[in-house]
């Protein structure tokens, strides 16, 4: 009786849809956070594939996976800016349209340089999809709710780090239709055209109450700097280092000096810089802002030279690489949840320290390893390592933007949780800028197997101590986060949290 009675209430059944519809909006925003996660770690998987098939030299190798990052940073904080100004489900479908036209692009590539276009494009699109993933969830799901929903977040996050390369070796080893490494990418088709319908259904539209304007002239000199300073990064090398390679490097400096006249003068003028300058005010901010960047780096030289040790130097199959992989991501997850829960409320700081003297001691066994066995090394004698490295960034990922953000005005929180991610980013697209120097500058020209499988060997090991450093350098840092970052009241979580949340894994 009272179940009929109140089905046939309207306002209650009006309820139900409305419940019913938000879990729909969820499942597909949190599709579309997966759908970048694993783009983002699919692609590493496959790259010998795509140079093997293209042609590709390696300057254009580093440019498709830098000029996904590159773009991805670039456009992080206009597309969440442009997301409260027009409206956050309006810019998510324009998003998830944009990158699954992109992802067609990529997978139809008919050579190198429309694979690296495709790739930019690919980028700039999930630049504009991701910020509003979390603005949507803030702007849909009560305060009560939202612990359950970051939850599964945490969840769609560490799926996407195990999964990524293994999906990628996966396609690629299957060689469907006879594709070659082309199916990484056509797979977000279907994924993406599912998405773009179902989120014009079942997500609500909203906007910021005062949004602020957007800063055009702050993203084209952050652009402008990072290409000024990459571009002769990744092709000096394969040029011979023409003069003026040096002079657009040292050009950058200035243009980044003058983005930092410009960003005083547009906060002084109205208020809506793209860049926050007085964060850096902030000890613990500028020291994180720092952690972030050199992070980012050493990951991005990291991630493309080891698949590259993997399946060229080693001559590897695939799936063999992505498999190798696996103990380092469950390390990282495993880890991330023991830091935030158990280990930083208790030794703050020292955490995040003994996270990164844990990934250099993974390193030098690492290291140590590659030499003593060589060419013959296997799988399994790679797993020590790999689970040490592991346990180490996942000391360090999850509680970072906690103590980056404990001493930030409120007010700032967003911004300061913005510019953090796309700090990262740029570090990313920078160290694997890098590669054509720390990497490809130790390997010989005009190599033969199995002269060039050892220079990929020798060079791999090369590479490990430059990362290496990077750690000494950012455990040093470290020293000027607090020693115990601000606990937040217990059941709140800002947004600056939840737009960490959905990229603290993504170098993986």
């Amino acid at each position: 009786m009272t179940s009929t009675a109140t089905s046939s209430n309207p306002e209650t059944a009006a309820s139900a849809a409305a419940d019913r519809r938000r879990w729909f909006a969820l499942a597909i925003v949190m599709t579309a956070a997966f759908m970048d996660l694993v783009d983002v770690t699919i692609v590493n998987i496959a790259i010998p594939s795509i140079q093997k098939d293209t042609g590709a030299s390696f300057s254009s190798i580093q440019w498709i996976t830098a000029g996904y990052a590159l773009a991805f940073a670039a456009g992080l904080i206009t597309g969440g800016r442009l997301g409260d100004i027009h409206g956050r489900k309006k810019l998510f479908l324009l998003g998830i349209g944009g990158f699954t036209l992109a992802s067609a692009l990529c997978g139809f590539a008919a050579n190198p340089e429309m694979l690296v276009a495709s790739r930019i494009l690919q980028g700039a699109m999930a630049a504009m999809m991701v910020p509003q993933v979390l603005s949507i969830v803030h702007a849909t799901f009560p305060a009560h709710e939202r612990g359950k929903v970051f939850g599964l977040f945490g969840a769609v996050v560490g799926l996407g780090a195990v999964s990524g390369p293994l999906l990628g070796a996966l396609l690629t080893e299957w060689n469907l239709f006879g594709l070659e490494w082309r199916p990484i990418f056509l797979i977000n088709l279907p994924v993406g055209i599912a998405g773009l319908i179902l989120g014009t259904k079942f997500i609500s539209e909203s906007k910021a109450p005062r949004a602020l304007k957007l800063d055009l002239v702050g993203v084209v000199l952050v652009t402008l700097g990072l290409l000024m300073l990459l571009y002769p990064l990744t092709r000096g090398r394969e040029l011979g280092w023409p003069l003026w390679g040096y002079l657009s490097m040292a050009g950058s400096v200035l243009v980044f000096g003058g983005l930092i006249a410009y960003e005083r003068m547009k906060a002084r003028r109205d208020g809506s810089p793209l860049i926050e300058l007085s964060l850096f005010k902030v000890k613990s901010f500028a020291a994180g802002i720092a952690v972030q960047a050199t992070f980012g780096v050493g990951l991005g030289i990291f991630f493309l030279v080891w698949t590259l040790y993997m399946q060229i130097g080693l001559g590897w199959s695939a799936l063999r690489a992505g498999l190798t992989g696996v103990p380092f991501s469950i390390a990282v997850s495993v880890a991330a949840g023991l830091s935030v829960q158990k280990l930083v409320p208790r030794f703050g700081r020292k955490v995040l320290q003994a996270g990164a003297l844990t990934m250099v001691a993974g390193l030098l066994i690492y290291i140590w390893e590659a030499d003593h066995y060589g060419m013959a090394i296997a799988s399994w004698q790679m797993a020590l390592p790999l689970v040490v490295m592991g346990l180490g960034m996942g000391l360090i990922v999850a509680p970072l933007t906690d103590a980056v953000l404990s001493e930030v005005p409120k007010e700032h929180s967003g911004s300061a949780s913005g510019l953090i991610n796309t700090v990262q980013q740029m570090g990313n697209a920078l160290g694997l800028g890098l590669v054509s120097v720390v990497f490809f500058g130790s390997i010989g020209d005009g190599l033969v197997p199995p002269q060039l499988n050892q220079a990929f060997a020798d060079g791999f090991e090369h590479s490990l101590w430059y990362v290496a450093g990077v750690l000494a350098v950012i455990f040093v840092v470290m020293f000027a986060l607090p020693a115990r970052p601000q606990q937040h009241v217990e059941g709140a979580i800002d947004e600056a949290e939840l737009l960490d949340l959905t990229k603290s894994a993504q170098p993986v």
